[in-house]
């Protein structure tokens, strides 16, 4: 992080744009308390008290509350005060400069919370955590970002390196003392405890990506036939004109995505080309797109035309466990549609019939693709260690010197290590914090 200093006292804003009613102002550093006695000409008021206060001497800037977390009490482990001032912009320039004239500086992004993570507030999950739960957008989002902020993630990755260190003594015991009355088979139990492990952090990742995918948003793709009305369904789902509803066929040609929340899920839905054989080169490309999506959808909604009975053949081969086939335009024909044993949901895109009914089966699709009980990378980093771990306690059963056999350990720690910050790489930390907002 370009600028970090560890020593400095530093603030910011940590409510956001202006205006509102109320701001608050974090400071935190070994000059914390002398600042805001020299801001307010009295001593800091006792922990964690809400007191009125006046800010500023010759002039006062504002009169609000100010709070004091003596270290390590606080969100960083560094003395930290809370200045709750009124919002307004010459409020926060008047303040920032005189708490800059004082000896502090301006946070950089994330600073606070890397300060916690340097005091051992929190580990680097739970400092993740904080930017996936100030970003969330869906209640599906908070569930998550708050599993990983409680530590629970934090907690799995550390017992299992616990599990890797506790090996790894064994071994170095045998490796160091063979001379000594030590228990048998010290470095023999090695490689089956190893791969048991091994198997359990494999079976962590395999969950599809499912934490990374709620984060970044779950993917439904909209298939069918040219005007099977996927167009008018997705302006339906979204409440919007995303995409362009014509009568000639083949409108759509590009990928049209427009993101919701719905019923508290992240949801980004694609409407795509219609699928069929085409000499149009432009169209053919947008035939591939879509085929491309729905392959790699999280949940594909297969629309039939149930005035046109030839729309139910572009979609046959899509159906698969992730699908929900929506047979579309009821307001014009109920005819028979079997597509196989997956759901079915009647809807008029046009007259709104069956849409509640449509929403409510994505919304159970999604749930069950991403049950709320087991716990899931939600980074590429942290997926990224765990491979590396598994790959390390693998090899421990091909090494055929002791020493190997602990370096292999070694290695499987220290990689399992950078999911939670158990070692100390700048670059790690730059790439966790710089993802973050000023003020926390």
């Amino acid at each position: 992080m370009t600028g970090y200093r560890h020593g400095d006292t530093i603030f910011a804003l940590t409510t956001g744009n202006f205006r509102s009613g109320v701001a608050m102002v974090r400071v935190s550093g070994p000059l914390a308390g002398a600042i805001i006695s020299a801001l307010t000409g009295r001593a800091v008021p006792p922990p964690r008290t809400a007191v009125r206060r006046r800010f500023g001497i010759d002039p006062v800037i504002d009169d609000g509350l100010l709070l004091w977390f003596p270290a390590p009490t606080s969100f960083t482990g560094e003395d930290v005060a809370e200045l709750h001032v009124h919002g307004g912009r010459a409020v926060w320039n008047a303040l920032a400069a005189a708490l800059a004239a004082a000896g502090a500086r301006p946070a950089l992004p994330g600073e606070f919370s890397r300060r916690a993570f340097a005091n051992g507030k929190l580990d680097l999950t739970q400092a993740e955590a904080i930017a996936d739960l100030v970003a969330a957008e869906t209640e599906a989002q908070r569930r998550q970002a708050m599993r990983q902020l409680d530590g629970e993630l934090g907690r799995l990755y550390e017992g299992w390196r616990e599990r890797i260190v506790a090996m790894m003594a064994r071994a170095e015991a045998a490796i160091d003392f063979p001379d000594e009355d030590l228990p048998g088979g010290l470095l023999e139990a090695i490689p089956a405890e190893a791969a048991s492990l091994a198997a359990a952090m494999a079976r962590h990742l395999g969950d599809g990506g499912r934490g990374e995918r709620l984060r970044d948003g779950i993917h439904v793709v909209l298939a069918g036939a040219p005007n099977a009305g996927k167009s008018s369904l997705l302006n339906a789902l979204v409440g919007r004109a995303a995409a362009i509803v014509h009568p000639v066929a083949g409108t759509t040609r590009d990928v049209v995505e427009a993101a919701i929340d719905l019923d508290g899920w992240p949801v980004v839905f694609s409407d795509t080309a219609g699928l069929r054989p085409t000499a149009d080169a432009v169209e053919a490309e947008g035939v591939r797109r879509a085929r491309a999506r729905a392959d790699a959808a999280d949940l594909r909604l297969l629309v039939v035309d149930l005035a046109d009975r030839a729309s139910d053949a572009a979609v046959a081969g899509l159906v698969d466990p992730r699908a929900i086939v929506v047979l579309n335009k009821r307001d014009l024909s109920d005819r028979p549609v079997d597509l196989g044993p997956v759901p079915h949901v009647r809807v008029s895109a046009r007259s709104g019939e069956g849409m509640a009914e449509l929403a409510a089966a994505i919304a159970g699709g999604i749930a069950a693709t991403f049950p709320a009980a087991g716990l899931s990378p939600t980074r590429a980093r942290h997926r990224a260690a765990v491979e590396g771990c598994i790959r390390h306690l693998r090899a421990t059963m091909t090494v055929a010197l002791p020493e190997l056999l602990a370096e292999e350990l070694r290695l499987a720690a220290r990689t399992l290590g950078e999911a939670v910050g158990r070692i100390d790489v700048e670059e790690v930390l730059d790439r966790v914090f710089r993802e973050f907002c000023i003020g926390k």
